[in-house]
């Protein structure tokens, strides 16, 4: 089974997005802001990070930059999941580092067809 970690501080997506990949046979553990997100993927080692961008604490990108900087934890897809949905938005991710972004609201099909073409890589 793979795990997969949620970066997000809105505790009805969190939870309700948790709760999709566990039924679909996923492991998951959860963060409600960047820092203790950071701090779960040291612990966790996840298959792949979902991680929301506008957080307290420690936004997305600064998270997606610390994982950048280690050569452990770089090989983890990241996927950024985010209301922010123009183009630039979109692109600036993809820019700072990001495998994929989603935007909120995102259909389950979507999520699950991400997260397999990234666990396949």
């Amino acid at each position: 089974m793979a795990r997969i970690l949620i970066i997000e501080d809105d505790v009805n997506i969190r939870g309700n997005t948790a709760e999709l990949l566990q039924l679909e046979g996923y492991l998951v553990t959860t963060a409600s802001n960047g820092r203790s997100g950071l701090e779960k993927i040291g612990c966790e080692n996840p298959d792949l990070i979902l991680c929301d961008i506008l957080m307290s604490e420690m936004d997305g990108f600064t998270v997606l930059g610390h994982v950048g900087q280690d050569p452990d934890l770089k090989r983890i897809p990241f996927v950024f999941f985010s209301a922010k949905s123009e183009k630039i938005d979109v692109k600036a991710g993809i820019d700072a580092g990001a495998d994929d972004y989603l935007t909120k609201p995102f259909e389950l099909e979507d999520l699950l067809t991400t997260i397999e073409k990234h666990l396949k890589k």
